[in-house]
């Protein structure tokens, strides 16, 4: 998720578009607390640019319940990112779609300097280029997370050449899937989202272990219907068959991705 604040100033490259409204601490600890989540992993929103002030404010008012994925730069150094690392940062996002920072060019370099701390690279950008991008992501020296279900625009069949390549690399065991914001992609639409629903669950069914859940809130550049966050989770058990798994999703991949304790098993 990505959280909005008075006092930060708007990155150049964010093209003067507003940000959410009321989407601070306060809010979106009502958020977790009408789903039921302990833990939280706040995202740099493209808004902010490379100015990452804001999202790790926010992780130190949330505590060690929080994790974040921050924008870093082919300039950053060693120590710098032992800083961010300290203040709970655990990934290098990448939005890909224009309005950001920086763009391929970059992925690499960056992934170079993350790879010592653990970290990953989390990459947003259409599914549809995966064919052309396969070697390169897999040449990464960190693991990579592919933002919400790969986001093909449109969405294709399971065995599209697109999701067969997103496939390939979850097999590869490096490659990490976010199953989140359908919404943006789905010519189906709500409630079911059903061709991004077959796209998640061929996903699931490759690498369960490789899959981690996410709400997306405040939902910037929104759908026009509306977005509940509730109805969203209540979709990963449409697409997840049975509690091991869901548990897996919810619970067990984000420890071990994003560096929390293992968490204690049920019973």
């Amino acid at each position: 998720m990505h959280l909005y604040g008075p006092g930060y100033p708007l990155a150049p490259t964010n093209g003067g578009r507003p940000v959410p409204a009321e989407a601070d601490v306060a809010a979106y600890r009502a958020v977790m607390a009408r789903l039921g989540l302990s833990r939280v992993v706040v995202v740099q929103p493209t808004s902010y640019g490379t100015d990452n002030r804001c999202t790790l404010d926010a992780v130190a008012t949330l505590g060690d319940a929080a994790r974040a994925v921050v924008v870093v730069t082919p300039a950053a150094t060693p120590a710098g990112l032992a800083r961010l690392h300290a203040a709970g940062a655990r990934g290098a996002r990448f939005h890909l779609l224009g309005g950001a920072p920086q763009g391929w060019e970059a992925v690499a370099p960056v992934a170079a300097l993350v790879a010592p701390l653990g970290w990953h690279v989390q990459l947003q950008f259409d599914g549809n280029e995966l064919p052309a991008r396969e070697a390169m992501i897999r040449a990464l020296p960190c693991p990579v997370v592919l933002d919400h279900i790969a986001r093909f625009h449109p969405p294709g069949a399971p065995d599209s050449q697109p999701v067969r390549a997103l496939l390939r690399l979850l097999e590869t065991g490096r490659v990490w899937l976010k199953v989140s914001a359908p919404y943006h992609s789905s010519l189906a639409g709500p409630p079911d989202y059903r061709d991004v629903t077959a796209i998640a669950r061929a996903a699931i069914g490759t690498a369960s272990d490789r899959v981690v859940w996410a709400s997306n809130w405040p939902h910037p550049n929104p759908p026009a219907h509306p977005v509940d966050e509730a109805a969203l989770l209540d979709l990963l058990g449409h697409w997840v068959p049975d509690d091991a798994t869901r548990r897996r999703i919810l619970v067990d991949n984000p420890a071990a991705l994003y560096g929390w304790p293992p968490p204690a098993k049920p019973g």
